[in-house]
């Protein structure tokens, strides 16, 4: 795991990884700040306080900024990770094709592209996936705010597990047929869970996880085809 931790971002550096880095922060920022926009628009000029006979509080411009930027700092904690490996998706066989070429050249001859496609619907599963996790995982993230760390230890396990397959699979849809990526998904839970959790305290670490994505999915390249040879 530390040599490919070392390896993934070593190729940091590489003009294909940098170009795929640029491109999913910008995206990702871009639906955040988006989704600011729209939840102001959302709260701004509404009158929750109508339901009840006699009352009136109407939202203005400043209160509803502020709801705004709150509810999204908290999408962004509990989102990014979903929201940024689903726009990953879309530029991920760049990632994994870059590392094969220079660290697995017999892998990247053989490899079969996945398509754009596929790519979109891989990244979607992902997103999907990680935001369902999450929603399911909502009532225990507030009954742990009572704990020092529960929160924190309750997101790494939850986004270990669902990351590790997505960032596994980002790779394996690029060798095995679907019959052996479903027969991998057994044999190798531990595996990538390790690859998951790795990737998850990488979002975890402000600046750093504007990288994450990217290095998961290196790290995920590494770990494939190590666990293969």
């Amino acid at each position: 795991m530390v040599r490919a931790l070392s390896l993934s971002i070593g190729q940091l550096s590489d003009r294909r990884i940098l170009s795929v880095l640029a491109k999913s922060v910008a995206l990702t920022l871009a639906i955040f700040i988006a989704l600011g926009l729209a939840l102001r628009w959302a709260f701004t000029g509404r009158d929750p306080c109508a339901l009840v006979p006699g009352y009136t509080c109407v939202i203005g411009s400043a209160e509803g900024g502020i709801a705004a930027t709150l509810l999204t700092l908290v999408g962004l904690w509990l989102l990014f990770p979903a929201i940024s490996i689903g726009v990953l998706g879309l530029f991920s066989d760049d990632v994994v094709d870059a590392v094969e070429a220079r660290h697995y050249p017999a892998e990247a001859a053989s490899a079969r592209p996945p398509g754009i496609g596929r790519s979109v619907r891989l990244g979607l599963a992902s997103a999907g996936r990680l935001i369902g996790y999450n929603l399911l995982a909502l009532p225990f993230y507030v009954l742990l705010l009572l704990t020092a760390f529960g929160p924190v230890a309750l997101f790494l396990i939850v986004n270990a597990f669902a990351l590790g397959r997505d960032l596994d699979e980002m790779v394996a849809v690029r060798h095995l047929d679907e019959a052996a990526r479903k027969a991998r998904l057994k044999l190798t839970r531990g595996g990538r869970a390790l690859t998951g959790l790795v990737a998850t305290g990488l979002f975890m670490i402000p600046f750093v996880n504007l990288l994450a994505p990217v290095l998961g999915a290196a790290l995920a390249t590494h770990r494939f085809h190590g666990s293969r040879g």
